[in-house]
């Protein structure tokens, strides 16, 4: 099959953002009388992965697309990488947020420069309401998964773990919303099993695979602790990478990722928010047929203090 993103630029990727971005720790752990590896993105700038492919697609902007200006959708995560790619090269920045997005995410956003334009996530299109804003300004659009360079970019972070390593472990697991990071590692780490993780009731991935091909999110979709993972429907790019790779996806409670959340400030003093905890709830839980040798992402840390603080207790 020919994919529109190789390995090669994941590989051209990891050398453009170096010095763009955090080399983020990879520490070991022990969950079911097993070593797993920890991926600590929660530790990134911006706290989660998302600044990678941020910063990989603006470098790649000319100088006229610079000044115009970039539009993104995001419930907070990708936001902040547009927002902070987008300052430090000087780039006007919009982001189109869900208004029920998590304080902590708009305030951050904001700290960076950024316009904010809110949106209601059950009745209003953030695509469109996007690329009304990027016609109108004669911005570029950068998407938070569905573009090569972003898959690209978050693939770094599989090079990294193959870098840290020295090898590539036998599986990832990977908290998935649009599938952006778990089809850039599955990308750079050929020899991996990659399983990815939704949340229940958003596990459209899964549903696509299994069906082979695309399925949106049911729209009575329940509501989830899993803000940055509430993606309604996944990519042709995304969805071919996992899907030539034979990648396993998962669901997980707000009740079991909450005990993740737990388990990584009680045992590391990690704080990571509930769709950067997917990943880790769904071994604990006993979903991912853990593998020796394993490697969890924990994609995100930006949690709201006070809810931390009630799930840690």
């Amino acid at each position: 099959m020919s994919l529109l993103v190789d390995r090669a630029a994941v590989q051209a990727a990891h050398a453009r953002i170096n010095g763009h971005v955090e080399k983020t720790p990879l520490i070991e752990s022990r969950v079911a009388e097993s070593k797993v590896w920890l991926k600590c993105e929660c530790l990134q700038t911006g706290g989660a992965f998302k600044l990678r492919g941020a910063a990989n697609r603006l470098l790649q902007l000319t100088p006229e697309q610079r000044e115009r200006g970039v539009v993104a959708f995001s419930s907070g995560n990708h936001a902040q990488g547009v927002a902070i790619a987008a300052k430090r090269l000087g780039i006007p920045a919009v982001i189109v947020m869900p208004a029920d997005a998590p304080a902590i995410k708009a305030t951050a956003t904001r700290s960076h420069g950024a316009e904010i334009v809110f949106y209601d996530r059950r009745t209003e299109s953030r695509e469109a309401i996007a690329a009304a804003l990027a016609q109108e300004r004669r911005a570029v659009v950068v998407p938070s998964f569905d573009d090569p360079a972003i898959v690209a970019g978050q693939g770094t972070v599989g090079l990294e773990i193959f870098e840290q390593l020295g090898r590539s472990p036998a599986m990832v697991v990977v908290p998935t919303g649009g599938g952006g990071l778990a089809s850039g590692i599955a990308l750079a780490c050929e020899d991996s099993q990659i399983i990815g993780v939704e949340p229940e009731g958003w596990d459209d991935m899964r549903r696509s695979l299994e069906g082979g091909g695309i399925v949106p999110v049911e729209p009575d979709a329940p509501d989830t602790l899993c803000d940055a993972l509430q993606t309604p429907r996944v990519s042709p790019i995304t969805f071919s990478i996992l899907q030539a790779r034979g990648a396993k996806l998962v669901a997980v409670s707000d009740d079991e990722v909450m005990e993740a959340i737990r388990y990584a400030w009680k045992q590391h003093q990690l704080v990571v928010e509930p769709g950067g905890a997917a990943g880790l709830a769904a071994v604990i839980a006993g979903k991912a047929p853990l593998l020796e040798d394993s490697v969890i992402v924990l994609s995100g840390g930006n949690i709201d203090p006070e809810l931390h603080s009630r799930i840690v207790g």
